[in-house]
C-alpha cells in the first residue's frame, strides 16, 4: 500500500486509541505523515526501535502489539508457553503502558507475563528469564536514544537478544500480522482473574544482588581502601540508581556520592543533551560533584543501564572520560591479574569493531580470544555455545560502545557489574599511589599505543537511507588505497563472508554471520570498518591504530580518518 492508503487507514479506524486519534488528528505536514506511513517499523535482529507516535512507522500500542503477537506465536511454535514471558522497562515515555500491552497480548495466547512493578535495568532482566525459567524477555527501552524515542528487545531463553536464527524466526511471526489495529487483548482485570499476569521486584532483585556478590576479586583490597577511594555515581535519569548504590552498598564501599538531580526518573533527561555515558557531556553534573567532594572515579550509566562510563583524573587534575575500548581493556587486565583460578581454556570475546589492546592483554595471560559481529547478541551466542559444549570458559566480553560482562548469570552487557568491577580496580591503582589514568598509560607503555575513534553520520529519511547504501557500496567495490607508512592488507567483506588478501588474491571463510559490514586490515595493526547503524539511521566509520609511541598513534588515527572520510560526499 502507499503511505497515503495506510494513513486513510489508520484514520478511519473507529477503535483508535483516543490520544493516538488527537496526535494524528494534529499532523498538517504532509512530509511528516509520509515518514509516519510509508513504512512499518521494523522488528530486526535488535529488536523494535523508533520514535513514538501515531503511525505504523512509529513506537505506539499497535505496534507494540504487533510485536508481542510475533513473540506469543513464536512461543507457541515452540511449545513454551508454559514458560511465561519477563517484561522489564526503563524511564522512557509510555514504558509502562506497553509493557502492560504486552501481557495483554501475551495473554490471549494463555502466555503468563511476569512484569517488574517499577523500573528495572536491561541485565537485570536478562537475569530474570535465566532466574524465572521463562521462555522469552521484553525489554522495554531505547537505551540512550533521545526522548522522543522508545523500542522494544526480546530475550531468548538463555537471556541473551535473539541471535540471527531466532530473530529471523521471530521476524517472519512479526511480519506474518498484518492487521496491528484489530489484534485482540485482554483487559488488566481479566489477566489478573486467569493468573496471567505477575507482579514481580524483590524476588528477583534479591538473587541478583547475591549474584554481583561474586564480582568482587579482592574483599581485603576494597575494605583497606573503603574510606579512602571517592565515587560518584549518576543514573542520568535511568533505571540503575537502586541496583548500583546497593550492590556498591554490599561490596563495602562507603564514599558513594549520587548526582541527585539525575537520579530522578526522568523520561526528557532533562539535565543533559543526550543521556548517553559515551557522550562527554553527559558527565558535565557528576563532574561537578567529582569536583567537590574530590572524587576518584566517576561513573554513569545509561537509562537501561547496560552501558557504562567512567571518568577519572588526568595528570592535569581534570576529569576525562574514558573510552568504552579503555576501560574494557582496563578491565580486562585488572581482572585477569586477580582471578586466582585462571583457567587453561579461558576465553575472551570482543567484536570486531573494538580494540586490538584486548586481545593484546589477553595473549599476556594465556587467554585466547574471538571476534564477533557488533552487537552483544552475538557474545551471548557465543556464551551459550561454549557452556553447552565445554570448549571455552568465558572470562570476559566487550565491546568499543561501553558495554561490558565479566560473569555470565546475565547475557547482556551489564552496567551494574561493570560499576563494581571499575570501582574495584580504582580502589586497586589508588592503592598503588595511581589512577586509572595512570593505569591506562602502564597498559600503552607495556602493550603499545593503541588509539580509536569513530565518526557517524546521521541520515534520515527515504534520501538518507539511499545515501548510505550509496557510500557502503562505493567503499565496497573501491576499497581504501594505502596511506603514508601504512599499506592494505585485506578487505573483510561481511556481507559475502570473505576476507580477501590483497597481494596473494587469496580468500578465506571468516565463518560469521552475514552483516553489511565492511572492513580494511592495514599493516601496523591498524584498521577501519564501515557499518550502518541497526537501530538509528547512521552510517558509522570505526578507526583502530598502534603505535610505538603515542604521538605516533595519534599522527596515524589523523592520516587514516582524513584519507577516508574525504571520500565521503552528503547531501540534506
Amino acid at each position: 500500500m502507499s503511505w497515503k492508503k495506510e494513513y486513510q487507514r489508520w484514520k478511519e479506524f473507529n477503535g483508535l486509541e483516543e490520544n493516538l486519534k488527537k496526535q494524528l488528528k494534529n499532523v498538517t505536514d504532509e512530509s511528516m505523515l509520509e515518514d509516519a506511513f510509508h513504512k512499518t517499523l521494523e522488528f530486526g535482529t535488535g529488536g523494535m526501535r523508533g520514535e513514538l507516535g501515531p503511525g505504523t512507522n512509529r513506537m505506539n500500542v499497535y505496534t507494540v502489539r504487533k510485536a508481542a503477537k510475533g513473540l506469543a506465536l513464536y512461543i507457541e511454535e515452540k511449545d513454551l508457553e508454559a514458560d511465561g514471558v519477563v517484561v522489564a522497562y526503563d524511564s522512557r515515555h509510555q514504558s509502562p503502558d506497553f509493557a502492560l500491552e504486552t501481557a495483554r497480548v501475551l495473554g490471549v495466547h494463555g502466555i503468563s507475563t511476569y512484569i517488574f512493578t517499577s523500573l528495572r535495568p536491561t541485565p537485570e532482566l536478562s537475569f530474570a528469564v535465566r532466574h524465572l525459567g521463562t521462555a522469552a524477555g521484553v525489554m522495554i527501552t531505547a537505551s540512550h536514544n533521545p526522548p522522543e524515542y522508545n523500542g522494544y528487545k526480546v530475550y531468548n531463553e538463555v537471556g541473551g537478544q535473539l541471535p540471527p536464527k531466532q530473530a529471523d524466526q521471530m521476524i517472519e511471526k512479526v511480519n506474518s500480522i498484518e492487521d496491528e489495529l484489530t489484534i485482540d487483548v485482554l483487559s488488566q482485570p481479566e489477566l489478573e482473574e486467569k493468573g496471567l499476569l505477575h507482579w514481580i521486584d524483590e524476588q528477583v532483585d534479591q538473587p541478583y544482588l547475591e549474584a554481583l556478590k561474586s564480582m568482587t576479586l579482592n574483599p581485603q583490597l576494597i575494605h583497606e581502601q573503603a574510606d579512602k577511594l571517592g565515587i560518584v555515581f549518576t543514573p542520568l535519569h535511568g533505571t540503575a540508581n537502586k541496583l548500583v548504590t546497593e550492590s556498591l552498598d554490599q561490596a563495602g564501599f562507603n564514599q558513594v556520592h549520587t548526582v541527585e538531580e539525575q537520579v530522578i526518573e526522568d523520561p526528557e533527561f532533562s539535565t543533559v543533551a543526550s543521556p548517553n555515558p559515551e557522550e562527554h557531556q553527559a558527565f558535565e553534573l557528576a563532574i561537578k560533584k567529582g569536583s567537590e567532594v574530590n572524587a576518584d572515579i566517576l561513573v554513569a550509566t545509561d537509562p537501561d543501564a547496560d552501558r557504562l562510563g567512567v571518568a577519572v583524573k588526568n595528570t592535569d587534575g581534570h576529569y576525562q572520560v574514558l573510552s568504552g575500548n579503555q576501560l574494557g581493556a582496563l578491565m580486562l587486565d585488572y581482572t585477569l591479574t586477580n582471578r586466582q583460578d585462571l583457567p587453561d581454556n579461558g576465553i575472551m570475546i570482543k567484536t570486531i569493531v573494538t580494540s586490538e589492546l584486548g586481545r593484546a592483554v589477553a595473549e599476556r595471560y594465556g587467554v585466547a580470544s574471538i571476534d564477533t559481529l557488533t552487537g552483544f547478541k552475538f557474545i551471548a551466542e557465543k556464551i551459550e555455545e561454549f557452556t553447552q559444549n565445554g570448549a571455552h570458559e568465558f572470562l570476559f566480553g566487550y565491546e568499543e560502545s561501553y558495554g561490558y560482562l565479566v560473569k555470565d548469570f546475565a547475557r547482556d552487557k551489564d552496567a551494574v557489574q561493570s560499576t563494581l568491577i571499575a570501582c574495584e580496580m580504582a580502589a586497586y591503582w589508588k592503592s598503588q599511589g595511581k589512577t586509572l589514568f595512570d593505569a591506562l598509560e602502564v597498559l600503552y607503555d607495556r602493550e603499545g599505543y593503541y588509539l580509536e575513534d569513530l565518526h557517524s553520520i546521521t541520515l534520515k529519511g527515504l534520501n538518507g537511507t539511499e545515501q548510505i547504501k550509496s557510500i557502503m557500496e562505493d567503499f565496497r567495490f573501491r576499497p581504501i588505497d594505502s596511506i603514508q607508512d601504512i599499506d592494505l592488507i585485506a578487505v573483510e567483506d561481511y556481507l559475502t563472508g570473505k576476507r580477501t588478501y590483497l597481494e596473494t588474491g587469496e580468500t578465506n571463510d571468516m565463518g560469521l554471520p552475514v552483516s553489511n559490514v565492511v572492513k580494511f586490515i592495514l599493516t601496523e595493526d591498524c584498521w577501519c570498518c564501515l557499518r550502518p547503524s541497526g537501530t538509528e539511521p547512521k552510517i558509522k566509520f570505526y578507526f583502530g591504530v598502534k603505535g610505538e609511541t603515542k604521538e605516533q598513534a595519534k599522527a596515524r588515527l589523523a592520516q587514516l580518518k582524513e584519507s577516508v572520510l574525504e571520500r565521503v560526499t552528503v547531501t540534506a
